[in-house]
């Protein structure tokens, strides 16, 4: 039997192991506003390790149809696009589809995504066991993880419109 790109490969989320999103902001060159930064990533703690965790952060993108190293999907010109972003009180929760993960942001990362209207999303399947959730994290290992071609490239890429509860 031949698989097929649209042929769905079973995600079961307990195999991503503790997932985690991280928020912040930083000063985008091309207009010099702050831009609001929202990381999903796996700690990579399951039996299987890092590569198990990927392996099941690539199926979920892949599922949802959200492809890893980008285009740079624009979800307000998506209106299909499987993820959702809603911000209430200093939360940011994004849905999509299988799980719903949530944290708590910081005040600039609120105040940029209200100028902007958006948050620049990624999900990548690069497992970070040094993220962990809850923990304050250097700027400098943040820079040097998110930053990171392997990370990049790994990982799928959106603007995802900012809804609030009315």
């Amino acid at each position: 039997m031949t698989s097929t790109s649209s042929e769905q490969r079973p995600f079961q989320a307990t195999d991503l192991g503790t997932l985690a999103v991280l928020a912040w902001s930083g000063e985008n060159p091309e207009d010099e506003k702050d831009m609001p930064f929202l990381l999903a990533y796996s700690l990579g703690d399951t039996e299987g390790g890092p590569e198990a965790t990927a392996e099941a952060m690539r199926t979920l993108l892949d599922n949802a149809g959200l492809p890893l190293g980008g285009p740079v999907l624009d979800g307000a010109r998506t209106p299909s696009l499987p993820v959702s972003l809603l911000v209430q009180g200093d939360q940011a929760v994004v849905n999509m589809p299988h799980l719903n993960a949530q944290c708590v942001v910081p005040p600039e990362w609120l105040a940029a995504v209200k100028q902007r209207g958006h948050a620049y999303f990624m999900a990548t399947t690069r497992a970070w066991p040094d993220g962990t959730p809850g923990e304050p994290v250097a700027e400098e290992k943040l820079a040097e993880f998110a930053g990171a071609e392997e990370t990049m490239l790994n990982a799928a890429h959106c603007l995802l419109p900012a809804r609030s509860l009315r």
